[in-house]
């Protein structure tokens, strides 16, 4: 008797899965940007649905999707995406989300890597500061509708930033 294998696919590493944030009303002058020193990112969907009592049984009607998107980072020094988004907040300015797979590259397209599109607002902000650790932030945003399915471009700069690049042991120079 012959047995088929079965194949697992290779697990998506965390620093694989990055997130890019734009001030929607700076879109004609500004790229999406990766937070310096991310450390976590998440999103959730959540869904609650009605229950409708019948001489059958009860049915269930389903409600509108909820989507949050969540990111803690380490403050970097000189960091302005970060009072960018404050900022946002403040003024209840729409923000573009991006949620790119490094780890699966767009059929078609250089620096493209399949993944999603959102838009909503910043509706937490938290900043810690303990006298032992780094300086935290951590960012909840509320989503609009489900977001869309598509290849988002993430730029070599922007790669380096979510993960070490491999570098030969010559000089660069200077």
């Amino acid at each position: 008797m012959m047995y088929q294998l079965q194949l697992f696919a290779e697990a998506v590493q965390g620093k694989k899965m990055v997130y890019l944030y734009r001030i929607q009303k700076d879109a004609a002058t500004a790229d999406g940007t990766i937070l310096a020193f991310t450390t976590e990112n998440g999103r959730s969907k959540s869904k609650d649905a009605d229950s409708t009592a019948t001489k059958d049984g009860s049915i269930r009607t389903p409600g509108t999707a909820e989507v949050e998107i969540t990111a803690t980072s380490i403050l970097a020094k000189g960091d302005r995406m970060i009072d960018k988004l404050e900022d946002a907040m403040d003024h209840d300015d729409l923000i573009e989300v991006w949620e790119a797979n490094l780890s699966e590259p767009a059929d078609s397209g250089e620096n493209k890597f399949k993944g999603m599109y959102f838009q909503g607002y910043l509706t937490e902000f938290e900043k810690t500061s303990s006298a032992e650790d780094y300086v935290e932030c951590s960012l909840t945003f509320g989503i609009n509708g489900s977001g869309k399915r598509g290849d988002v471009t993430v730029t070599v700069e922007q790669q380096e930033i979510a993960d070490y690049v491999f570098a030969d042991t010559k000089k660069t120079g200077a």
